[in-house]
Formats: C-alpha cells, sequence, structure tokens
C-alpha cells in the first residue's frame, strides 16, 4: 500500500444517494477504516439523483488512478434496463473491488390484513385481483422491484402506490392507508416487535436470525430472492496492481472488529468478496433485473 500512502491526494467514495441513507451509512463506515488502512484520507462525497447515475457518471468518466471511487447499491444493475440511453456501461466502465454488504428485505402488511403468512398473502390477491396495494418508496428501487418480482412469481395483481421515499409510505402502512409494502429490515424491525406491522416472510435465501419464526419468500415460491446489495467501484479499465490493492485495503476493512459491529446494528451482512467475483456477480444482476423491470414497465421518475 505503499504508494497509496504517500500520496497527499485524498480518496473520495461517490455516493449516488443523499446523507443519511443506507448506501452512505456503509461509505462512511468503509471511508473511516480505509483511512486508516491506506494511511490517506478517504472522503464520502454525496451525488444523489437519477437513482445513482449522476455519481456512477462521474465515476465511470474519472481517471481510473484510484482517488475516485463509487459506492454503489443494487440499483447500479437496475438501471441498466429501466434507463434507456445510460452516459456509462455499467459493466465496461466500472472496475469491481467488491461486494461491501448486503441487506435483504421484509414482507410487511397492516395487521388488519386478513393474511397472515404468504401462501394466504397470494390466495387472497388472487380471490380479489386489484385490491390489495403494495406503498413503495421509490421507482425502480430494489424494494420496488422486490414487490414486482413477487406479483411475477406469484400471478398475483397487486397495485404499486409509489411515494417520494421510505419514510412516507412506511407511515401509511403503519396507518392502514395501505396494506403491503416490501421494506428493509433495519426499517421495519421496531414496527414489527412492536405488532404494528406483521411480518409476512423475508426475501432472504433463508430465514433471518432477527426474525426465525418469519418464513423466507421463497419456502412458498422457490427461488424467490431479493437482497439489497452495496458495492465499491472503481473507474473502468484501472491498473491490475491498483485494483488490487484497493481491492484487498477494502476488504480488511470489511472484515474489521469495528465494521462488522457497526453492520450487525445497522442490520447488514458483510460480504468483501474478490473483485472477479464480484464482477462476475453484477453481470449476473443486470440478467436477473432485466425480466423484473420489462415485466414491472417502471420508467425512471
Amino acid at each position: 500500500m505503499g504508494a497509496q500512502a504517500q500520496s497527499p491526494t485524498p480518496i473520495r467514495i461517490l455516493v449516488g444517494a443523499p446523507a443519511g441513507g443506507s448506501t452512505d451509512t456503509l461509505a462512511r463506515v468503509l471511508a473511516q477504516e480505509l483511512s486508516r488502512l491506506l494511511g490517506r484520507r478517504v472522503i464520502v462525497e454525496n451525488k444523489p439523483g437519477a437513482g445513482g447515475n449522476i455519481a456512477a457518471e462521474a465515476v465511470a468518466k474519472a481517471a481510473p488512478d484510484g482517488n475516485t471511487l463509487l459506492m454503489s447499491f443494487t440499483s447500479h444493475a437496475i438501471n441498466a434496463s429501466l434507463y434507456s440511453n445510460l452516459p456509462f456501461d455499467p459493466v465496461r466502465d466500472f472496475t469491481p473491488l467488491t461486494c461491501v454488504a448486503t441487506s435483504p428485505s421484509v414482507l410487511v402488511a397492516h395487521p388488519s390484513l386478513p393474511a397472515r403468512d404468504v401462501r394466504e398473502l397470494i390466495e387472497l390477491a388472487r380471490a380479489k385481483p386489484g385490491r390489495l396495494n403494495f406503498a413503495i418508496g421509490a421507482i425502480g428501487s430494489s424494494l420496488h422491484l422486490a414487490g414486482d418480482a413477487f406479483k411475477m412469481q406469484s400471478g398475483v395483481y397487486i397495485v404499486n402506490i409509489p411515494y417520494r421515499g421510505t419514510a412516507p409510505a412506511i407511515q401509511d402502512v403503519l396507518a392502514g392507508q395501505v396494506e403491503l409494502m416490501f421494506a428493509a429490515v433495519g426499517n421495519a424491525h421496531t414496527h414489527i416487535r412492536a405488532g404494528k406491522l406483521r411480518a409476512l416472510g423475508v426475501t432472504s435465501a433463508k430465514r433471518l436470525p432477527a426474525f426465525p419464526e418469519v418464513p423466507a419468500i421463497n419456502e412458498v415460491l422457490p427461488g424467490y430472492e431479493s437482497s439489497a446489495w452495496f458495492g465499491l467501484f472503481a473507474p473502468g479499465r484501472m491498473d491490475a496492481a491498483l485494483t488490487s490493492v484497493l481491492s484487498d485495503a477494502t476488504r480488511q476493512a470489511v472484515a474489521a472488529p469495528e465494521v462488522l459491529r457497526r453492520f450487525e446494528t445497522e442490520g447488514y451482512n458483510p460480504v468483501g468478496n474478490a473483485p472477479e467475483e464480484f464482477g462476475r456477480f453484477v453481470q449476473a444482476e443486470i440478467t436477473r433485473w432485466r425480466r423484473v423491470v420489462k415485466f414491472s414497465g417502471a420508467k425512471p421518475e
């Protein structure tokens, strides 16, 4: 890491989401540990807008010198299909460093809904097509498409009610204005424990330790899985040696005890895989979400 340590230039991690959100929180936790490991100042800059594309474009056009990185999220793969004219290629114009963490979500319902689990929900939705509603915090988000993947696989018609953000969406579900929502575990945990929301199923491949009594949705819909992911990228065509330095440091940061503690507190599952593995994962995600985006008919806001 010597070449990195000698540079007085700070490393910028661009985040295509507002301060305080999941991606921003993870980036700041990571930046602090990377500063220690690399012996350089690592700062986070928020460039929200266009589903993360503004920050992504800035990194895609930056010099591949290791000074400008991107902390991105599931939308990096979704946007490849959601936007018809991206000003960058989501694979070719980026060097994958590592997947930092994943975050499963949970399908929640207002307690007044007569369905008590996923199987009963599917039966109810089939009996009353178009009568039930999903609250969604943002068009094209991973939580929006988790719902559309659920509808596509189960063959039900549930209406999407879009909101300007997760907070107002979950408030309307809590108030009983909308029956259903896919929510991040961290956002729903307290309400579930308080009995204000009913957890019908989790989107992870297996049940979560935090909710061992809540089935995975794929116990009813085999193959269903939808976890948000967060990953670190550099500009495309980065030198292999520099890629290795940055990836190794990031993976060490993800494994650091303080980082692991923060991730656990916030409800994230640490990953820290190799660049090649992360690159293959991103390509597979682009393919996977293409079918769901087409099914949903979603258009950028």
